[in-house]
């Protein structure tokens, strides 16, 4: 697992004061379009999920979708969007939560879940975990089981896992790389 954290930690860019000043702010673009990198973010992804004994993957906007769809067709399962709301048509389901300064809701097709199915969450980061925990809650509500989530970088200054550890009751969090 060393090899493989050397090289996504190689491929992510530090950008300096964005998006606002005093931020640190970590581009995941230079992995993005390195085959090798992603490949292995893609791999290490869908063992997670194989392991989870997750039946589907769901990705979080809008970075999730980018992570998530990869690895879900790699190991084998179905993907369903965590949107903004007012992003999909149709009957949804939606979560509102907290944000520092406000709040945000996120939707997901009431359809797309059953009872029988155990969900992986993927995200890129995972910084106060606020839209994590909306969408543990969303799943829930939608029936499904939390297999686990899984994020390339976990922000661990930001106590995120702090937040997220009750709400998942025991499923596991993983993160691929914590800074």
């Amino acid at each position: 697992m060393t090899d493989i954290k050397e090289l996504l930690l190689s491929r992510i860019r530090d950008v300096a004061d964005y998006p606002e000043p005093g931020v640190m702010f970590k581009d995941i673009t230079p992995l993005l379009a390195d085959p090798a990198a992603f490949t292995a973010l893609t791999d290490a992804l869908a063992e997670i999920a194989e392991r989870t004994g997750a039946t589907k993957v769901i990705g979080l906007e809008a970075r999730g979708f980018i992570l998530g769809a990869p690895a879900a067709v790699r190991a084998g399962l179905g993907f369903i969007p965590v949107r903004k709301a007012g992003k999909l048509p149709g009957a949804t389901l939606a979560q509102a939560y907290d944000l520092e300064y406000g709040s945000a809701e996120i939707e997901v097709h009431a359809e797309d879940l059953t009872a029988e199915d155990r969900v992986l969450i993927v995200d890129d980061v995972l910084a106060t975990g606020g839209t994590a925990e909306a969408s543990v809650q969303l799943i829930r509500r939608a029936g499904a089981e939390v297999a686990g989530l899984a994020v390339l970088m976990e922000l661990g200054f930001l106590g995120g896992r702090a937040r997220l550890e009750p709400a998942l009751n025991g499923a596991p969090l993983e993160a691929l790389l914590t800074v």
